[in-house]
């Protein structure tokens, strides 16, 4: 009797332990994604930095980020298309928005590492032209 009331309050303690609520939940989904979108800021900085001479490269980067974004930002609306997400999709709704955000800001980190770090396999059109000498 003694070792199932043991395993019960031990059972009890690992639970509220390692509770938490979803408040907390979004806080640490939010903090999670905005890391993610400072990496893809140093990613798009050193493109930035290395490319700095190519200037029609850099005004296409530039280009392609703002229709990132705006292609981003339309998949998360037609993910959660409602006009109230709270009240549609619950109070994991903000959870799940930024996980999803940050799932979107890695690929783009992906995608852009290619110019970043680029590999001599990976040289194809821009990528690795630091000067512009197409």
């Amino acid at each position: 009797m003694k070792k199932i009331f043991f395993l019960l309050v031990l059972s009890f303690s690992i639970t509220t332990l390692f509770a938490q609520s979803q408040s907390e939940m979004n806080m640490e989904a939010s903090n999670s994604y905005k890391k993610v979108d400072d990496q893809l800021g140093a990613v798009y900085q050193v493109i930035l930095k290395k490319y700095a001479k190519n200037v029609k490269f850099i005004n296409a980067l530039r280009a392609s980020e703002r229709l990132w974004i705006q292609f981003r930002d339309a998949e998360l609306k037609m993910l959660y298309p409602s006009d109230n997400p709270r009240m549609s999709y619950g109070s994991m709704y903000t959870m799940l928005y930024y996980g999803r955000l940050e799932e979107l800001t890695k690929a783009r980190i992906k995608q852009l590492q290619i110019w970043a770090y680029p590999k001599e396999e990976d040289r194809d059109g821009s990528i690795g032209d630091f000067d512009g000498e197409y």
